[in-house]
């Protein structure tokens, strides 16, 4: 009981040190792997911080993190350490393209999902201590529907869900939208199809969601738009790049910084719930609900 009086002092002290502006956050999934979903993410983010965004991106596939990877960055310590007491997260952070601020995950933990009462609590006040100003946030989660992806994607404010045109990334994606709708209450879901032949396949791919979805769901599927299939998009991959600074003329640039603008119309966070630290909080209550057991 004291430890959780003192999880509301402390959550009411760290309401007061608030940011003065609010934070968008973005959990950006997918029910299977190998759609581009983090490719989407970190190109996204460019886009968004080209466009004069302050962006952070937090690489939560905490069992395969690759956003480093992707673009060639080398992290010596990760979000393990914040958690561990070692480091803050102001020294792990890495600059990235752009002027992104990128969180490197650790491949092959999973400490999120475990976290004790005090741990949880440092690393609430890691992100309210933030020096850096940030009003994006993409989460870059794992994909399929673990644990790690409902919790990240009901701390977010916004949900994007990554789809191909192929019929396990179909079956997938409405498998996940259909947990996080039933389990966890969420209703509103941005769909984005991703290697897209035309702009006509990408919103017949997400026609293809909408019906099933309508039929089965109360949910509200927004169709976010298309990136296209793109040969330079494979090439900036091997140039461990993200393509829109790689290639910034091509045909998936154009369609991230088309996406990055559509952003800007998107539902400004309230100013009472829009903080990283609050970020953090729905993320470990969304922890603390898996791990509940009935007595």
């Amino acid at each position: 009981m004291f430890m959780s009086e003192m999880r509301v002092d402390q959550a009411a002290g760290l309401r007061r040190m608030a940011q003065p502006n609010p934070v968008r956050v973005i959990a950006v999934t997918s029910g299977k792997g190998g759609v581009g979903k983090t490719n989407v993410s970190v190109n996204l983010a460019v886009a968004m911080s080209d466009a004069g965004r302050q962006v952070m991106l937090l690489d939560a596939d905490l069992s395969l993190a690759n956003i480093d990877v992707l673009l060639g960055l080398h992290p010596e310590k990760n979000l393990s350490h914040v958690i561990d007491g070692e480091r803050t997260l102001e020294e792990i952070i890495i600059p990235g393209p752009s002027g992104i601020m990128v969180v490197p995950a650790s491949s092959g933990v999973k400490r999120l999902a475990e976290l004790s009462t005090m741990e949880n609590a440092g690393l609430i006040r890691a992100f309210s201590e933030l020096n850096h100003e940030v009003d994006t946030l993409i989460i870059d989660t794992a994909a399929g529907i673990n644990e790690s992806v409902t919790s990240f994607s009901r701390a977010a404010q916004e949900v994007v869900v990554v789809v191909c045109d192929e019929p396990a990334s179909i079956t997938d994606a409405y498998a996940l939208i259909k947990v996080l709708n039933v389990e966890y209450g969420i209703q509103r879901f941005r769909v984005l199809a991703n290697q897209a032949h035309s702009a006509q396949e990408g919103r017949e791919l997400f026609n293809k969601i909408s019906r099933v979805t309508d039929r089965y769901l109360d949910v509200t599927l927004e169709f976010m738009g298309a990136i296209p299939h793109d040969e330079y998009l494979k090439k900036a991959v091997r140039k461990q790049r993200a393509v829109v600074q790689a290639y910034p003329r091509s045909r998936a640039s154009m369609a991230f910084k088309n996406l990055a603008q559509k952003t800007e119309k998107w539902p400004v966070p309230s100013a009472a719930g829009g903080h990283l630290e609050f970020f953090v909080e729905r993320l470990i209550q969304s922890h603390n609900g898996h791990m509940e057991m009935p007595v």
